[in-house]
C-alpha cells in the first residue's frame, strides 16, 4: 500500500518540480532582510536565497552555491552600485 502525505504540500514550490535557480548560476537580486544566523535574504519568483555577506537594501549579483527543497544558498559575485 503506498502513502502519500497530503496535510503538508511542501510550499509553493514542493519537494519537487523545477526551482527558479540552479547552482553554479548567477542572478540580480536585491537583498530584502537578514535570516538569525546573520545572511542576506533574496528571492526569486518567491523563492528564498540565503546570501552570504549580503546586507538588507543591497542590489547583488550572486551565484547560487546549492538549491534545496525549499531555499537555496548563495555567496556574492560582486555588490551593484546604487545610481
Amino acid at each position: 500500500m503506498s502513502y502519500e502525505r497530503r496535510d503538508r504540500p511542501g510550499g509553493r514550490f514542493g519537494n519537487f518540480g523545477p526551482k527558479p535557480v540552479e547552482t553554479g548560476k548567477e542572478y540580480d537580486v536585491q537583498i530584502t532582510e537578514i535570516s538569525r544566523q546573520g545572511d542576506g535574504i533574496a528571492r526569486i519568483q518567491g523563492f528564498v536565497i540565503f546570501v552570504k555577506g549580503g546586507k538588507p537594501g543591497q542590489n547583488a549579483k550572486v551565484k547560487v552555491t546549492n538549491v534545496g527543497a525549499r531555499f537555496a544558498t548563495a555567496e556574492l559575485v560582486q555588490p551593484q552600485q546604487q545610481p
